[in-house]
């Protein structure tokens, strides 16, 4: 058994899709249906289902499957670094999973420095939720973990990357947006557009709207930023944001932010990762981290 095709399936199951597994893997579609298929064969099970509409699933065994080899990959990933890695010489793969949020508006600039410092450095970078983002961290699927609002895990370090402030974003007509300093309080009886209930800055903003007796009008609950900046966009309701996330429509005169007279309401962005104790970080990781803090962490 290759370990190609092991890494195609671990891929096929994190991304659920064909076609999205064959271009991480620079291999075309029907090789990624040739390897799962000689996996089924080898074990004499089903691996994954797929359909048309919810793309590629892994059944049970699929999923156990993938559980423990997962780690295993991880693992091996590290020793091949390791031997490989040569004095004064930064190189190998770094893997990380963060929220919309910081990984759009606030990593592409460490990312390009990173990679003019350590031309030999990979980055791969992935998107999840919160709770996702910390599984995998805990599961040794990825190296680094990147979020707002930490969370402490036994497992698990944290390293504080410095603060987003959440202000007010409106559509530009909105009556709100000619306010210089508007308040939380204003907000009471607003069409609001929320994140999902079980992201941490949703139950940050509930808490803050909470105590300023402010009871908003939940509009829609969405788990991307993008799309509830264009739900915005589009006057369907108000919300609260990281500024850093909004520079683009400020500038473009889409959308209208605005400090509230609370300010400044801060969430905290912090990098994740094992601790020392269950896992050995690489030379590549070590210098990502120590840039991604240089650059980020608060002073």
């Amino acid at each position: 058994m290759h370990i190609e095709t092991l890494k195609t399936f671990c891929d096929l199951i994190e991304t659920g899709s064909l076609s999205r597994a064959a271009k991480l893997n620079r291999v075309t579609q029907s090789a990624v249906s040739q390897q799962l298929r000689s996996l089924e064969e080898r074990y004499g099970r089903k691996l994954v289902d797929r359909a048309p509409r919810v793309g590629a699933r892994p059944t049970e065994a699929g999923k156990a499957f993938y559980d423990d080899l997962k780690p295993l990959l991880g693992r091996l990933d590290d020793l091949e670094q390791r031997l490989r890695a040569r004095p004064g010489v930064v190189a190998g793969n770094v893997r990380i999973a963060t929220v919309y949020s910081v990984g759009l508006h606030t990593l592409p600039r460490v990312m390009k420095k990173s990679l003019a410092l350590y031309p030999s450095l990979g980055l791969r970078l992935e998107y999840r939720r919160t709770d996702q983002v910390v599984e995998a961290c805990l599961r040794g699927e990825v190296d680094l973990g990147i979020v707002a609002l930490p969370s402490r895990r036994p497992q698990l370090e944290v390293v504080s990357l410095g603060h987003d402030e959440l202000v007010l974003v409106t559509a530009p007509d909105h009556p709100l947006a000619k306010r210089r300093r508007p308040s939380l309080a204003d907000l009471d009886g607003l069409p609001f557009i929320a994140f999902d209930r079980d992201i941490p800055t949703r139950k940050l903003s509930d808490r803050l709207l909470a105590r300023a007796g402010s009871s908003v009008v939940h509009a829609m609950e969405l788990d991307n930023i993008e799309t509830i900046k264009r739900c915005v966009e589009a006057g369907i309701g108000v919300s609260l944001l990281p500024a850093p996330a909004l520079t683009a429509e400020v500038r473009a005169g889409t959308l209208r932010a605005r400090r509230l007279s609370e300010s400044p309401i801060e969430r905290p962005i912090g990098v994740l990762f094992r601790s020392a104790r269950t896992r050995e970080q690489s030379q590549a990781v070590r210098a990502f981290l120590e840039l991604l803090t240089r650059e980020l962490a608060p002073r």
